[in-house]
């Protein structure tokens, strides 16, 4: 493998592209993005807006892996992208959602580039390969420069301030950047809670969309990855979050004492009854749910 990470592949369902290619040719409309994500508000270039457009779409485009799941090949080219997200109302992980993120934002005139994280694995705390994320940072005229990421399970809601050291506290936790050497780390406390976990590191070194090309397959395949291990989904909520994962899901409220979760067993044939009513998705294919071990990667980056 391109980045020394082993490991055994498996038997996956047939391959299809995750839209038509038909998906090419049609029309990519900024307004009809911001109708998906629910947003009706003023579109010129400033942080309250960024702001608004950024929760909003946190809040309205599911996380998850189930292309992978149900016979399909992520390719994030742009257009393939809009059909999958905008007309057919899906979801998607970072290179998905961060990527069309990124050609809505530079639609509406904000200047950005495209950022190489590296995620921290909560149970080894090794950080996966460089591209293993998609991150985005807006810089306005003042020189202030701001960290943007609809691609990521829980991160925060609204954009961050590239400040080191500034802690923030949004609906879902207190966030703040720690930076060391050229290396910035993402760092969140979740509500009513004591102790802070990294969630992913990067540096400020603009990327092009084709830099992350290989990981995106790499996530699509390698028994290493959260996205091939597990059928998923997850949901921001105004309140908590709500996540169907393999054949369980689990509803998380926030709360000023912590995070309370409910979880509930799912047969097979509930699920896609759950996905369209608790994420508005309707899948093409069919689902295979899958919640199986993560192999931790041979390589420590």
């Amino acid at each position: 493998r391109r980045w020394g990470i082993s490991g055994t592949t498996e038997t996956q369902p047939k391959i299809t592209r995750a839209v038509p290619e038909g998906g090419h040719n049609r029309r990519m409309e900024v307004r009809e993005y911001l109708a998906r994500i629910g947003y009706e508000g003023p579109t010129q270039p400033s942080l309250e807006n960024l702001k608004a457009i950024h929760e909003r779409h946190i809040l309205s485009v599911p996380f998850g892996s189930l292309s992978i799941h149900c016979g399909e090949r992520i390719v994030p080219e742009v257009p393939l992208l809009y059909r999958k997200i905008v007309e057919q109302r899906r979801g998607g992980f970072c290179y998905e959602l961060n990527g069309l993120f990124s050609w809505l934002l530079e639609e509406l005139g904000y200047r950005l580039s495209l950022l190489s994280g590296q995620v921290r694995n909560p149970l080894t705390g090794r950080f996966g390969p460089p591209f293993d994320h998609l991150v985005l940072l807006v810089e306005f005229g003042d020189g202030r420069r701001w960290l943007c990421d609809v691609g990521f399970g829980n991160a925060f809601r609204k954009p961050l301030p590239l400040e080191a050291g500034r802690a923030e506290r949004q609906d879902n936790g207190v966030f703040a950047l720690h930076e060391e050497g050229g290396s910035w780390e993402l760092r969140r406390t979740p509500p009513g809670g004591s102790e802070e976990a990294t969630l992913y590191k990067f540096t400020l070194e603009g990327r092009r969309r084709e830099d992350f090309r290989p990981m995106c397959d790499y996530h699509q395949t390698s028994p290493s990855s959260i996205f091939f291990c597990k059928s998923f989904c997850s949901l921001h909520l105004p309140g908590g979050m709500i996540t169907y994962m393999g054949k369980r899901l689990i509803a998380t409220e926030y709360r000023p004492e912590g995070e309370a979760k409910i979880t509930t067993e799912l047969t097979e044939e509930q699920i896609p009854h759950i996905l369209k009513e608790r994420f508005g998705i309707t899948l093409r294919n069919k689902l295979i749910p899958k919640d199986q071990d993560i192999v931790p990667p041979s390589t420590d980056f």
